[in-house]
């Protein structure tokens, strides 16, 4: 019974966000409500489905589908530190697939810094968060937490991007054209060009500070475990 409903509370948080939140009912609904009490509801919807899917992973039977090792052990400390550095340059740098900053792709130019990189670094980063914990995890419950949100932060790109054509079909055009989903692919394309110093050497720097500190004791601290090879 506690494996169904971390199944149904998954369910729930990805639906919200997929059949929601990127599709045209989010129109429907903000036409009949307004734009501030559905994003209120939304947030609070999926406030509690995550809260509801944190608990229900807490209580969830441990059944293993992998041993954990070494191999696997340093190549989640590897995936996080990419993580954490796209979790702060993301967060920290206007962006208009972000919520609330839609309007920065009115600007001359909506695409800056990380967001040259990748039009969704902070999606990134969770997507590389999910997998490293797959991958030290290697047990059911955590396939279905953190395969879910990878899944969400892999699929949950296109549909805010679709969600932004409709709304500003020329403005996303134009930021589109300097941008990618994929990281480096607009870069490699020649469609734009990135140099380490537009990113922030600030936002470098607390990325590592943050990844050095989970690394380092912090994870252990807060969440009971050790990110470090057994």
């Amino acid at each position: 019974m506690d494996v169904v409903a971390l199944v149904l509370a998954c369910g729930l948080f990805l639906g919200i966000h997929f059949f929601v939140s990127g599709t045209a009912l989010r129109g429907v609904i903000v036409g009949r409500i307004g734009e501030g009490p559905y994003r209120g509801l939304f947030s609070l919807a999926s406030a509690g489905a995550l809260a509801w899917l944190i608990y229900a992973y807490g209580a969830a039977p441990f059944v293993p589908l992998w041993d954990r090792n070494a191999v696997l052990d340093w190549s989640a400390i590897a995936v996080m530190l990419p993580a954490m550095l796209l979790l702060v340059a993301g967060l920290t740098t206007r962006n208009p697939t972000l919520a609330g900053q839609e309007n920065t792709l009115k600007r001359d130019s909506p695409a800056v810094g990380i967001v040259k990189l990748t039009r969704h670094p902070f999606l990134w980063s969770v997507a590389l968060w999910g997998v490293a914990h797959l991958l030290v995890n290697g047990d059911g419950a955590s396939l279905i937490l953190f395969g879910g949100l990878t899944l969400l932060a892999l699929i949950g790109p296109h549909l805010i991007d679709a969600k932004r054509a409709r709304r500003s079909p020329e403005a996303w055009a134009r930021f589109a054209a300097v941008t990618s989903w994929l990281p480096f692919a607009a870069i490699a394309q020649g469609r734009t060009s990135l140099s380490p110093g537009e990113i922030g050497w600030w936002r470098l720097l607390l990325g590592l500070v943050l990844y050095t500190l989970l690394v380092g004791g912090l994870h252990l601290v807060a969440f009971g475990a050790s990110p470090l090879p057994l």
